[in-house]
């Protein structure tokens, strides 16, 4: 590797570790040429002198992943292709089921939503708005956050959406302002995401899977991997429109082509690939399947416990829906030596306990093998190797079962800790009762002189219901001014929002849900930096902090925004601190309010 080659990898390894991406599945050619276009603009010699740049210069890392990622896109973007799509591929779709069967649509690397907004009008066309939300899922991926959150806005420019046809426009998209925001009710079936092919699970059971112009990024190697998750996350019969600068010659084992000039292909299926644990996607096609053997595909197959089977010759013969999913395996994994599999040695060394199971005829057992999730959060499996033998007592193979006790080790934490405060609370009981005796033994020594003090303390009783009255008095005021600063925040025409130390949302008022479009009951206890509202919170972070510590009194900053209309603002926003009644900080107030823009 030459010197130059080890910056880049560098520069790439400093990325993945800051800021999550990882660049290593793209060619390194496109890679360089677009890092030298960024060194270029901010007029960086080296790659060092970029990397501190980047540390210097956080906005940069959007602009370099934008720069990357290439996110060019725009409606019905190569319209000849897309009319191929809507004529012929579409209702092919729309006819391969039940006519109320759900049909699921996979947009990869849809930026900043329009290709996902195309496929909606297409199939909103062919079946109606109504049979449209009740039979349509569109899931729409990317990695890129900030491509993502333009697409949830749904609003475009007048640019923006002139490729789309007249009347198209005039029926899914409304003109709000200088802007044009997409249909609502088309808008709610179709789902935005974070996603990244080479590292991330497929979407399962699509019908259509739209991968235009993102593939020819990566590696041979990577296309590769890709296109096998592609293979499994499809239903037979399953449609693939891909982009004009990609094509799949070498792939042909994967998919065939229903029109090559248009990049437009289908799902191949061979003997090779079916087995026990792939079910008949459709009626007609289990209709020829014998009526017990298909109950009996559909019971393993949706077994909730992930169950594997492994034949004596070590190679991988059956995985349900659930293992499947568990272990990320596909349909070419069938068949492959057990030892060429990740799960074979994760999340524990299945080989040698294996060898135990068919060596003493027995079942083998593990309890509470840990197993984290995609999330991070903690997973338990209880694993059982069960060998699998005839009535020749020869052993054909081992079946596997992982049972997801999760729960269970969370209830048997959650009972040990209630056990524990249960003894705790009976040894104070048992003090309390010890006290309440000695005090009763007393009590019954003073009885005579507190019948002595009878008058002395009906004194004592009045003066205590004297104080009860002034005590209800006082409660009714506090009600009082409870309700007047409620009033208050109501009639403030800025924006209010009260912070706890966290940044916990304490106080969000009617200004504050006009501006941003979220209630006070949704925010309410969640921290501010994750509102995904149209004010840039992450600038905020630095200033709120600074008043928290009591490094400044008062911080004032004014923010480009988009409120809940999805029209740009600048809003002025004070934050000053909350202090309590010992001069501390409880937290921390923010006063939003619009600035008039200037129509020069």
């Amino acid at each position: 590797m030459s010197s130059d080659d080890e910056r880049v990898e560098a520069l790439l390894d400093y990325l993945k570790a800051t800021r999550g991406f990882d660049f290593s599945a793209y060619k390194p050619s496109s890679l360089v040429r677009r890092i030298q276009k960024r060194l270029q603009a901010v007029s960086s010699s080296s790659y060092e002198q970029y990397r501190s740049y980047l540390e210097a210069h956080p906005e940069e890392f959007q602009l370099l992943f934008n720069t990357i990622l290439i996110n060019v896109t725009s409606f019905f973007r190569d319209p000849e292709a897309w009319e191929f799509l809507a004529t012929q591929v579409v209702p092919r779709v729309l006819t391969g089921g039940r006519p109320d069967s759900t049909i699921r649509v996979w947009s990869t690397g849809c930026a900043s939503g329009e290709e996902a907004y195309t496929l909606a009008m297409i199939l909103a066309e062919q079946l109606g708005v109504e049979p449209f939300r009740r039979r349509v899922k569109i899931y729409a991926s990317d990695v890129d956050e900030d491509a993502l959150i333009q697409a949830r806005h749904a609003t475009y420019t007048a640019q923006q959406v002139e490729d789309v046809p007249p009347e198209l426009r005039s029926r899914y998209f409304e003109r709000v302002d200088d802007r044009y925001l997409f249909n609502k009710d088309v808008r709610r079936s179709i789902i935005f995401g974070r996603h990244d092919l080479v590292q991330d699970a497929p979407i399962s059971r699509v019908n259509l899977l739209v991968c235009r112009n993102t593939l020819m990024y990566f590696t041979r190697e990577t296309q590769a991997r890709v296109l096998n998750r592609f293979h499994f996350a499809m239903r037979d019969g399953g449609v693939l429109f891909m982009g004009r600068a990609e094509l799949l010659l070498t792939h042909g084992e994967l998919f065939t082509p229903i029109e090559l000039k248009w990049r437009v292909f289908t799902k191949a299926t061979s003997s090779s690939l079916r087995d026990v644990s792939r079910l008949p996607e459709r009626e007609e096609d289990s209709a020829s399947m014998p009526h017990d053997d298909r109950l009996e595909v559909l019971a393993l197959e949706t077994d909730p416990v992930a169950r594997v089977v492994v034949r004596a010759d070590g190679t991988l013969g059956f995985a349900n829906s659930r293992a499947r999913t568990l272990f990320h395996l596909t349909p070419p994994d069938v068949g492959k030596p057990l030892q060429d599999l990740e799960m074979s040695f994760r999340p524990v060394e299945l080989r040698s306990l294996i060898q135990d199971a068919t060596a003493q005829h027995r079942t083998v057992s593990r309890k509470d093998v840990p197993w984290p999730s995609d999330s991070g959060d903690a997973r338990y499996l209880d694993l059982d190797v069960v060998p699998l033998v005839d009535a020749s007592r020869k052993t054909l193979g081992v079946q596997i079962t992982f049972m997801d006790v999760s729960r269970y080790r969370r209830l048997q934490e959650e009972l040990a800790r209630s056990k524990h405060d249960l003894e705790t609370a009976y040894e104070e009981l048992q003090s309390t009762n010890e006290e309440l005796e000695t005090t009763n033994e007393e009590l019954q020594s003073t009885n005579e002189e507190l019948e002595t003090m009878n008058e002395e303390l009906q004194s004592t009783n009045e003066e205590l219901e004297t104080t009860n009255t002034e005590l209800r008095m006082r409660s009714d005021e506090l009600n009082t001014a409870n309700a007047f600063l409620g009033s208050i925040l109501t009639g403030l025409e800025v924006g209010v929002v009260v912070v706890d130390p966290k940044l916990q949302v304490l106080a969000w008022n009617h200004r504050a849900e006009d501006m941003w479009g979220l209630r006070s009951d949704e925010v309410r206890g969640r921290h501010f930096m994750n509102l995904d509202i149209g004010l840039p919170v992450e600038k905020l972070l630095q200033p709120v902090r600074a008043v928290l510590a009591g490094e400044t009194g008062r911080a004032e900053l004014t923010l480009d925004c988009l409120n809940r209309r999805g029209k740009s603002i600048r809003c002025q926003i004070r934050c000053t601190p909350l202090i309590g009644g010992k001069g501390d900080v409880l937290g921390a107030i923010l006063l939003m309010e619009e600035e008039a823009i200037s129509s020069s």
